[in-house]
């Protein structure tokens, strides 16, 4: 009878587990009812296409194909939708309503169009925000520089037009900045760079395929990115004062109007792995650091000579 109680017992203590560890399971997947009925209101804006069939009532939003949610709140804190040339229409206002929203991402929506809407600058725990590969035009907003949590920005692959936004260097978090392949005019805010935290690993600024005029900014000097792209624009200045820190491990300023010499001290560092200043306007020898590189890193420049090109006459 004693060893009946004790598998009794047991039974009943695995049961209330089970069922314990289930409610506790179903407790997490719940999400708020202002978060759903954002999302459902993001969905109806794009015209209820088939890539939200997931989006049912019977489940819970944090189940829900492509959005996240925190499993201690139950709030969604991430929404990704990509790859599907079906998704037609603007960013919808709704999304202003996912208020814990950390992660948003709108990549490969090549039927996605309009502007950036006002209704992104209210998500204000926001770390993460790439829209790319879409056919969203109008400028890049000034007021994405009321997002103060914001590391990553990648608004590459669009149609942008105008300036880059002095309002960017207010986002003291804002490490990693891609707006390549759009098509971007004006010069580089030297208030941006005087800002921007790259003191995150992996670093980034990618602005490259536009119609940015100018030089690069003093204040460039004194960041450490650790990937730069700025090739394929209208850049003009003397790279001969060029200097950088020491950490940068890609730099590529090809397809420019950059006249010049090529600094020792930029070809000289050790944490330097590609370089690429072909199709300028540079001339004179090359530095002695310069060698290690490819002949492809200097090529179609106006007078450049020395290792590894030909030797200077």
């Amino acid at each position: 009878m004693r060893a009946l109680v004790v598998v009794v017992l047991l039974l009943v203590l695995f049961a209330g587990g089970e069922l314990g560890a289930a409610a506790s399971s179903k407790k997490k997947k719940e999400c708020h009812s202002s978060d759903r009925a954002a999302l459902v209101a993001f969905k109806a804006a794009l015209g209820n296409p088939y890539h939200f069939a997931s989006w049912t009532p019977d489940a819970s939003c944090c189940d829900w194909y492509d959005v996240d949610c925190d499993d201690s709140t139950g709030r969604v804190v991430s929404l990704s939708v990509f790859q599907d040339a079906n998704i037609t229409g603007t960013i919808p206002d709704a999304v202003s309503g996912l208020t814990h929203l950390r992660t948003l991402i709108l990549h490969h929506l090549p039927q996605l169009s309009g502007p950036i809407p006002p209704a992104v600058a209210k998500l204000s725990s926001l770390s993460m925000l790439i829209i790319s590969w879409t056919a969203v035009s109008g400028p890049v907003p000034s007021f994405l520089g009321a997002l103060k949590s914001l590391t990553m920005l990648d608004l590459s692959f669009n149609s942008l037009t105008g300036a880059i936004p002095p309002s960017l260097a207010r986002i003291a978090s804002l490490s990693s900045i891609d707006i390549s392949r759009n098509n971007l005019t004006g010069a580089l805010p030297p208030a941006l760079f005087s800002k921007l935290n790259t003191s995150q690993q992996g670093a980034y600024l990618r602005l490259s395929r536009n119609s940015l005029t100018g030089s690069i900014p003093a204040e460039f000097a004194a960041v450490k990115f650790e990937q730069v792209d700025l090739s394929r624009n209208a850049l003009s200045f003397d790279m001969s004062g060029l200097r950088l820190q020491e950490g940068i491990g890609s730099l590529e300023l090809s397809h420019n109007v950059i006249y010049g010499s090529v600094p020792e001290q930029v070809a000289g560092l050790s944490s330097l792995q590609y370089f690429n200043v072909s199709y300028n306007r540079l001339c004179g020898e090359l530095p002695g650091g310069a060698a290690r590189f490819d002949q492809h890193s200097f090529q179609h420049n106006k007078c450049l000579c020395g290792s590894p090109l030909l030797a200077c006459k």
